[in-house]
C-alpha cells in the first residue's frame, strides 16, 4: 500500500512540476509573444479595458483610441486610408495587422519596458495607458506618394539613406480601417468579408509583403556583383547581337524593341544598364554565375525577413538554376521576386557609398507621462559593396536617367540616379512596372522604389519609364523641396 501511495505521490509531483514549468514559460518567457499574437482573442478583449496608445505622424494621430459609449470603453479611430499600409488595423473581431500588431505590446502598455507603469497601475487599481508611437513618416512625402500613385495598383517606399528612416510607405488599393474597428460584430465581419473578396486585394500590403518580378531594376544588383567581383569594370564589354540563344535551349533573349544595344559590335556594362539591354546582361549573368549574383543579392537583404518593426517578406533569388535560367535571372526574370522595400534598400545602399542601414519606421515610443521608452538609432544592416563600387554603380544609374531609358525620373537642376524596369509575368499577362533610385545623386536625401502592378491598367503597353518613373520623381521632389 505504501509503495502505491509513493508512486501516486511521485506521479502527482512530476505532473505538478510539469504544469509549473509550462505555466512559468507561458506567463514569463512567452508572455510578450502570446500578448502580441493577433489570434489571442482574450488579449484583444482585455486591451479594450485600457486606452490604447496613439500612432503619430509629425505629432498628429493617424490612429488613436477615443472614448465610446459601449461596454468596450474605447473605439479605435483612423485618420485616413493613406496610412492603412502602415497602421494596418486593430479589430475586436479580426485581430490586428501592420504596426497595430507589430507594436501591440507598446500600444497596450504591456511591453517589458513599461514594467514600473504596470506595477503602479496594479497598486492604484487604474489601468495602464498605452504608449504612443511617433513614426518616421514625413506627411508631405507620404501625401506626395499617395497622390502620385493615384488609382494605380502598386506601392511606393521612400527611405532616407543616411538614417534608414522610412519617409513614405504607400500601398494601393488601400482600405478604411475604421470599417473593421467598429464594435458591431455583424458589421465588422461583413466589412472584412467584402475586403477579402475584393479582387483588387486592398488588404494586401504591396510595400513589404507582396513579391514581384523585378525585371530590369535587378540589373543594378547584377552590375554591383560584376564590379565588386573585380573581374569587370563599367567599361567591360560583351558581344552585341540582336538576340542571344540561352545555353542548352532553343530560347532566345532579345532587347526591348528587339534591336541591338546601341550601334557597336560590342557593348559595355555601363551602356547596357543605361539602355536597359537584356542580351548583354544575360551574357554577364552567365559569366558571373548564379553564386556571385546570389551572394550580392543576399548582402542587400534577399532571403531575409526584416523587422522594421513589421516583418517583410523575404525577397527571392532562386537556387539550383542552370545557365539558361541564370541568364534570365540576370535581368530580373525567371523566378526572381522582390518587394518594393527591398528595391528601396538596394538604392539606399548605393546612395550611402555601399553601406546599407536597417530600415526603420519608429522615431520614438513615449509613455503617457512623456517618458521615452524607445528611440531607435541608425543601425548598419550590411555593407553590400565597397565605396568605390558604389561610386561606379551610382554613375551608371545617373547615366540611365540623364541619357538612357529612365529619363522620366529627371528633376530640373538635380542629378538623379535611377533605373526603370518592365517585368514580364507570363504569356498575355500584364507587365509589372518599376523604378528605383535616389536624389540628389552626389548628396542623397531620399532613396525610392515604385512598383506599378497589373501594367498600370495598360496590360503589356505600359513601361517602367512611362508610369513608375514619374511617380518616383514626384516623391523625390517632395523630399527635395523641404
Amino acid at each position: 500500500m505504501n509503495r502505491e501511495l509513493k508512486r501516486v505521490s511521485v506521479f502527482i509531483t512530476v505532473m505538478f512540476l510539469s504544469l509549473f514549468v509550462a505555466g512559468t514559460g507561458i506567463q514569463v518567457i512567452s508572455a510578450g509573444d502570446v500578448s502580441d499574437d493577433q489570434r489571442n482573442v482574450r488579449a484583444i478583449y482585455d486591451s479594450y479595458k485600457t486606452q490604447r496608445g496613439a500612432i503619430l505622424v509629425d505629432g498628429q494621430p493617424i490612429a488613436e483610441s477615443l472614448p465610446s459609449d459601449d461596454v468596450y470603453q474605447y473605439t479605435r479611430k483612423y485618420s485616413s486610408e493613406m496610412y492603412s499600409s502602415v497602421t494596418g488595423f486593430f479589430s475586436l473581431y479580426q485581430g490586428a495587422t501592420g504596426l497595430e500588431s507589430a507594436s501591440n505590446s507598446y500600444l497596450t502598455g504591456q511591453n517589458s519596458s513599461q514594467f514600473f507603469e504596470q506595477i503602479s497601475a496594479l497598486l492604484s487599481g487604474n489601468p495602464v495607458t498605452g504608449a504612443s508611437i511617433e513614426l518616421t513618416i514625413d506627411p508631405v512625402v507620404q501625401k506626395a506618394a499617395w497622390d502620385a500613385l493615384g488609382n494605380k495598383k502598386g506601392a511606393v517606399v521612400a527611405i532616407d539613406p543616411s538614417t534608414g528612416n522610412i519617409l513614405a510607405m504607400v500601398s494601393k488599393p488601400a482600405f478604411d480601417a475604421n470599417e473593421l474597428a467598429v464594435h458591431d460584430g455583424e458589421e465588422s465581419n461583413a466589412n472584412y468579408k467584402a475586403l477579402l473578396e475584393d479582387k483588387n486585394g486592398p488588404l494586401l500590403n504591396r510595400a513589404y509583403s507582396e513579391l514581384y518580378a523585378p525585371g530590369s531594376v535587378f540589373k543594378v544588383i547584377v552590375a554591383s556583383a560584376a564590379i565588386e567581383s573585380g573581374l569587370y569594370t563599367a567599361e567591360s564589354t560583351f558581344p552585341n547581337p540582336t538576340k542571344f540563344k540561352l545555353p542548352g535551349t532553343d530560347t532566345y533573349v532579345m532587347n526591348s524593341g528587339e534591336g541591338k544595344c546601341g550601334s557597336g559590335k560590342n557593348v559595355s556594362i555601363a551602356d547596357a544598364l543605361r539602355l536597359s539591354c537584356n542580351v548583354p546582361f544575360a551574357q554577364l549573368g552567365i559569366a558571373l554565375g548564379q553564386d556571385r549574383i546570389r551572394a550580392q543579392a543576399e548582402l542587400f537583404g534577399f532571403g531575409k525577413n526584416l523587422e522594421f518593426p513589421m516583418t517583410s517578406t523575404a525577397s527571392v533569388y532562386p537556387k539550383g538554376m542552370d545557365e539558361a535560367q541564370t541568364g534570365l535571372s540576370a535581368f530580373g526574370q525567371f523566378d526572381v521576386r522582390v518587394t518594393p522595400l527591398q528595391m528601396a534598400m538596394v538604392s539606399a545602399a548605393v546612395a550611402k557609398k555601399g553601406v546599407l542601414l536597417k530600415p526603420n519606421l519608429i522615431e520614438n515610443v513615449v509613455t503617457s507621462n512623456l517618458s521615452i521608452l524607445n528611440q531607435p538609432t541608425p543601425e548598419v544592416f550590411s555593407q553590400p559593396m565597397s565605396e568605390a563600387t558604389a561610386a561606379i554603380v551610382r554613375q551608371m544609374m545617373v547615366g540611365a536617367v540623364e541619357r538612357g531609358v529612365s529619363g522620366n525620373a529627371q528633376i530640373s537642376g538635380i542629378e538623379v540616379a535611377g533605373k526603370t524596369g518592365t517585368a514580364q509575368n507570363g504569356k498575355g499577362e500584364p507587365y509589372t512596372l518599376w523604378f528605383t533610385g535616389f536624389a540628389p545623386a552626389n548628396n542623397p536625401k531620399v532613396a525610392v522604389a515604385v512598383v506599378v502592378a497589373d501594367g498600370g491598367g495598360l496590360g503589356q503597353s505600359g513601361r517602367g519609364n512611362s508610369l513608375a518613373a514619374p511617380i518616383a520623381r514626384k516623391v523625390m521632389e517632395a523630399v527635395l523641396r523641404k
